[in-house]
């Protein structure tokens, strides 16, 4: 079954949530979710704390663009996001180097 963009967001709420943010730098990542279920959404970094928002982020560093089914693996761990973007899976516009540091950070 598939996931609704809304569970989506409270799977990533829930991720970010245990990630210890105090020693990460200011990070501003949109999500673009493709398909049926798509939506629009952020991950920011700001004074150790990570905040995720169901909306545009016009200030990002960057976005990155892929299907739920392929943001599911990556944040389950399924899938590397190096491979992910080689294979052109995942998209990215702007700073790659933040959207590999938004990687690692969600990686389970």
């Amino acid at each position: 079954m598939s996931m609704t963009f809304d569970e989506l967001v409270t799977k990533v709420r829930g991720m970010a949530s245990k990630v210890d943010a105090s020693q990460m730098g200011f990070l501003a990542v949109q999500i673009n979710i493709t398909g049926d279920n798509g939506g629009v959404f952020y991950v920011e970094s700001k004074d150790g704390k990570i905040n995720v928002e169901p909306y545009e982020y016009n200030d990002r560093q960057c976005s990155i663009t892929m299907s739920m089914d392929n943001f599911n693996k990556l944040i389950d761990g399924k899938m590397n996001p190096v491979t992910g973007f080689t294979l052109g899976k995942i998209k990215v516009d702007g700073d790659v180097g933040k959207a590999l540091e938004f990687a690692n950070a969600v990686k389970k």
